[in-house]
């Protein structure tokens, strides 16, 4: 047990709270130019450019994984620009780093507002270091789109944040898919729930309660930022749980998996989608153990979801293209599950920039981006974004890992908030990339 303390004392090292939850003047009105210059009267945007900012966690413990995000979107935006940009304008990217730390994201957010003078904010990271600037942004008017977490803080609620919009699957809606999976196929199940005690944790508790309130032996929580999980896991085990729903970052499904190898603990396990990088998670069950699991990858045959198409889907038009400008425009390292994350947040923010026309305005795209529920692109399912709602993509399947493929087990599921039903959808089946691998310009309106 000492020794087992001091394993965890080590660990504890390697991680902060920040690393631990996944899954972010008056804007600085540039000086008035020639009349003739059009793109002088809005921010961020002259004849030649479009200037986005983004917040993530490029050094530190929270960097692995989460960092490769921004090189995805920088090498799709470059493929972009290759091709003559946006209505004749290239778009600069600027990424500033947070170390995941609240603080520290509200110093580079307000120097990307006010020193940069950016048009818009695109795909900050996090939840609790988002939180701390998505008032400031909606206060100066800033659009604040395709925030990189499931909260539905980001779009259920547009009159109180009318610039901020979600991306991927709010955690809710995962959870009732999930739910209702369970429900459906393993209605004898034993559930213990591992959760993260906030937004993640809460959200995603109340999806699956509706389907499988009843199945649920056990609920243990962590508290981001402590590294022993053996209470939580040791619960789980002693409640009798067989099928273990996790609902956290990458670092605590790794610590989940390893606690479970010294207790002898072996649940079925299933993880939301934001834990369930298998890549990624082996390295770092890997790094935590000190090289003592070595190459076993974790996740074979656990059950996630997934709303993207992977790495895995070498056959799949979108990963092609995806390739096709990693192979080209990537500067280090293979195309990985976060690099396609943050070129699919890239393709979206084009689609919208496009939409809002050749004089784009802030107030222009955030009705841009509310008209793009159809749009064809890489989600599996719809957007539903509209002036009621800027929640993000609608849905997603369910998978089972076999090694690092991901094998299907339903349609893709769709819904909404509180009871709204889950239904298949095939929407997006037949959605593939333009020949250009740029989307299709779209006048607003």
């Amino acid at each position: 047990m000492k020794r087992w303390t001091k394993q965890m004392t080590r660990i504890a090292g390697l991680i902060t709270v920040g690393a631990l939850v996944a899954a972010c003047g008056a804007g600085g009105r540039p000086s008035s130019g020639s009349s003739s210059d059009t793109a002088a009267a809005e921010v961020g945007i002259t004849k030649d450019t479009v200037t986005v900012g983004a917040t993530f966690p490029l050094t530190g413990v929270a960097a692995p994984g989460y960092s490769e995000i921004p090189t995805g979107a920088q090498a799709y935006f470059d493929y972009v620009n290759a091709n003559g940009g946006v209505n004749g304008r290239k778009i600069k990217y600027i990424v500033r780093d947070d170390g995941y730390n609240p603080t520290t994201t509200s110093e580079v957010t307000n120097e990307l507002v006010l020193k940069d003078q950016v048009f818009a904010m695109l795909g900050a990271l996090g939840t609790p270091t988002h939180s701390a600037v998505v008032d400031f942004l909606n206060s100066e008017k800033v659009p604040d789109l395709f925030v990189s977490s499931g909260s539905i803080q980001w779009g259920n609620d547009p009159k109180a944040k009318p610039y901020t919009f979600g991306w991927q699957p709010d955690y809710e809606i995962e959870g009732k898919i999930i739910g209702q999976w369970v429900a459906k196929n393993m209605p004898d199940a034993k559930v213990g729930l591992f959760l993260q005690d906030d937004d993640l944790g809460v959200d995603s508790e109340k999806g699956v309660r509706r389907y499988i309130d009843k199945q649920i032996v056990k609920v243990a929580k962590y508290t981001s930022g402590n590294t022993d999980v053996a209470p939580q896991i040791a619960a789980l085990k002693a409640s009798g749980a067989d099928l273990v729903l996790g609902f956290n970052v990458p670092a605590y499904t790794a610590l989940s998996q390893l606690v479970a190898m010294k207790l002898n603990y072996k649940p079925k396990w299933f993880y939301a989608n934001i834990g369930s990088d298998p890549e990624l998670i082996g390295s770092l069950l890997s790094k935590f153990s000190e090289g003592a699991v070595g190459k076993v990858n974790p996740l074979d045959g656990v059950l996630t979801t997934e709303y993207i198409p992977g790495v895995d889907a070498t056959d799949n038009a979108w990963v092609q293209l995806w390739q096709k400008v990693w192979d080209k425009h990537g500067k280090d390292g293979h195309l990985t599950n976060y690099r396609i994350y943050g070129m699919s947040e890239a393709y979206a923010f084009v689609q919208a920039l496009q939409a809002a026309g050749k004089n784009p305005t802030r107030k222009g795209i955030v009705d841009a981006v509310e008209k793009m529920g159809n749009d064809a692109g890489p989600p599996l399912a719809p957007f539903r974004y509209s002036a009621d709602s800027h929640l993000g993509i609608s849905g997603m399947r369910v998978v089972q890992l076999k090694g690092l493929v991901a094998d299907p087990l339903t349609p893709v599921l769709v819904t909404d908030l509180g009871a709204a039903p889950i239904k298949e959808d095939d929407s997006a089946a037949k959605d593939g990339p333009p020949a250009s691998g740029i989307p299709e310009v779209k006048p607003a309106g």
